[in-house]
């Protein structure tokens, strides 16, 4: 009897800062969405490492049926197989439990994540949500990354970027397969008298420490806000945003992330941007109506 073919091994992303307020549910659980629209044979599973219940209104297609398997039953379980849920636009992710503060005393070695990702059978692209903390969970999440986006903001959050990469060195986590996502970019905001926005002054910071980052930078987007907040139901920024700045940056992320994983060519095109419609020529009557409007108001 021959062997069975080993089971690719899945791509790990993940989304780190210990700072809130830089985007980083936002963009992991819309890149989910992104990934899985470039690439339709891809499977892609969403695992929050909060205790945050954003991820589950979002993909969640139906009410659970009481007390569901979440992500404390599959940490115990050191497999995932039974916490796996089928989500909404594709998407397969793991139930946040109640509260993660439990979790962190089995997750003392920052390798146990990776191990459980290993075990469970999914070959596709794991994309881990992270608290705002390095603490336990996110040192595993680190661990067991081959790609790691850190949002940065602001000047704080560019510093806990320089965190979490010393974090990853000193985990064995390999510091190199983090990079900088740039966030919440306005380039109306002048940061000194030359007149350099925000953007520029963060850009030049994160290139003078030599850390890789992001060509694709994220625009602040009022529509994102809105749509994260409208009804309590978070919606995707692919489906309900389209023909905003943030739409077509988003998608660019998710190239860049397909390049950075591996992940070969999208299997979906982009769509053929329409080209501007010219304005409609007058008619005869209009010119007529409009000569005699004219007349009649110089009386």
């Amino acid at each position: 009897m021959s062997e069975a073919a080993p089971r690719p091994r899945a791509k790990v992303l993940s989304v780190v800062s210990n700072k809130g307020g830089v985007g980083k549910t936002t963009v992991a659980t819309n890149l989910a969405i992104y990934l899985r629209a470039l690439h339709e044979d891809l499977p892609v599973a969403l695992v929050t490492l909060d205790d945050q219940s954003s991820v589950e209104r979002m993909f969640r297609l139906a009410p659970a049926p009481g007390e569901t398997v979440n992500l404390k039953h599959g940490w115990s379980e050191r497999c995932f197989d039974r916490a796996l849920v089928l989500g909404q636009y594709g998407i397969q992710f793991v139930p946040p439990p109640p509260d993660t503060g439990p979790l962190k005393a089995r997750a003392q070695d920052p390798r146990t994540l990776a191990r459980i990702l290993a075990a469970t059978d999914f070959a596709g692209v794991w994309l881990l949500d992270t608290k705002s903390d390095l603490e336990e969970l996110t040192q595993n999440a680190l661990f067991a990354s081959d790609l790691v986006i850190l949002p940065v903001a602001d000047h704080a959050s560019f510093e806990e970027a320089g965190k979490a990469l010393a974090r990853m060195a000193r985990d064995g986590g390999r510091p190199e397969r983090g990079r900088v996502l740039l966030t919440l970019v306005d380039r109306r905001t002048r940061v000194d008298d030359a007149g350099h926005d925000l953007h520029e002054r963060l850009a030049a910071a994160v290139d003078a420490e030599g850390w890789p980052r992001f060509q694709t930078s994220l625009s602040r987007s009022p529509r994102v806000e809105a749509l994260n907040s409208a009804d309590g139901t978070p919606r995707s920024i692919l489906h309900h945003a389209k023909g905003t700045a943030i739409h077509r940056e988003l998608r660019e992320l998710a190239e860049e992330v397909g390049k950075g994983l591996d992940l070969g060519a999208p299997t979906r095109e982009a769509p053929a941007r329409r080209p501007a419609r010219p304005a409609p020529e007058r008619s005869l009557v209009e010119e007529i109506r409009g000569a005699l409007l004219r007349s009649l108001r110089g009386r």
